[in-house]
């Protein structure tokens, strides 16, 4: 049986002037209108991968544009409009824009700004309707992550000690400003890790590892790097914050020490800007690690 707000493969009842029917079991038969038809579609292929959803009309609908989101899911999306009876529209990536009410709003939204919403099937009209209510859809089990352990983020919003996060869709944490060297924005989708769980199951975040657990990955991710790009890389510990993290994903403390493991390991030297991979084959053991261009500080 097909699923309101989700992904669905169905298979093709008949064609039709308005498009094809599929077979939505106990929903009974839904139209895939004809601009929606595959332009690969071969004869014989009998099944489709499509969304249903409701349209303008509040009829069962299907489409292969696939929306950012689905109902269970929580997102960013862009405000493109509000009607002042009604709510605000969303974009979520169909022709026909998601609603978020009212009444589902922690407070009044701005046109153009994200808004971070769970998706949802009302129970009383039957539509997909969007909610920024988001504590009422978090899990009620209680936060069970490990110090140390990396996580996926959802940004939500801001606050006077740095950003709201959603942790794996389920909890809610908090980054510290002062552990964020560059702004970040709501709806943004980034890799953290848990800092600390307090009494009472608040999650402090970090979008750094600590200590051992940060430096030897992001070595290896520096090595990799290096390789695919010939051995040589204008990254160094003069770099940018911004264009660190944008390259790494990694704060510029974390890229200098790493930077500095690399640099004693004999792996890398510093070209003055930039690093150059070096080959461990052409020291013996007790030998000084070659020399860095003149100026240039060792990493710390």
């Amino acid at each position: 049986m097909a699923t309101l707000g989700k992904r669905n493969t169905l298979t093709i009842v008949r064609a039709s002037t308005p498009g094809l029917y599929l077979d939505g079991g106990e929903l009974g038969e839904i139209l895939l209108p004809g601009k929606y038809i595959p332009a690969d579609l071969k004869p014989g292929d009998d099944k489709l991968d499509v969304f249903v959803y409701r349209d303008s009309e509040d009829r069962l609908v299907a489409t292969t544009e696939m929306p950012k989101a689905m109902v269970g899911e929580f997102a960013g999306l862009k405000v493109i409009s509000i009607n002042d009876r009604v709510g605000a529209f969303l974009d979520w990536g169909l022709s026909k824009d998601l609603l978020l009410p009212f009444r589902e709003q922690e407070k009044p939204v701005r046109l153009g700004k994200n808004v971070v919403v769970y998706i949802l099937e009302d129970q009383k009209s039957g539509r997909i309707v969007a909610s920024a209510r988001l504590r009422r859809h978090l899990s009620p089990e209680p936060p069970s992550y490990r110090t140390g352990q990396a996580v996926n983020l959802l940004i939500t919003g801001v606050t006077p000690l740095g950003y709201q996060a959603l942790v794996e869709d389920s909890h809610m944490g908090l980054l510290y400003r002062d552990r964020i060297a560059l702004p970040l924005q709501i709806g943004e989708r980034i890799k953290g890790f848990v800092r600390n769980i307090r009494p009472g199951g608040q999650i402090d975040l970090s979008l750094d590892a600590s200590g051992y657990q940060r430096v030897a990955p992001l070595t290896g991710q520096i090595i990799e790097a290096l390789e695919q790009n010939g051995g040589r890389l204008e990254f160094d510990d003069n770099s940018s914050p911004e264009v660190i993290r944008k390259a790494f994903s990694v704060s510029k403390k974390a890229f200098k020490q790493a930077l500095g493991k690399l640099y004693k390991l004999r792996r890398i030297q510093f070209t003055a800007p930039g690093i150059q991979l070096l080959d461990n084959s052409q020291w013996r053991p007790g030998e000084r690690a070659p020399r860095r261009s003149a100026g240039v500080p060792p990493a710390s």
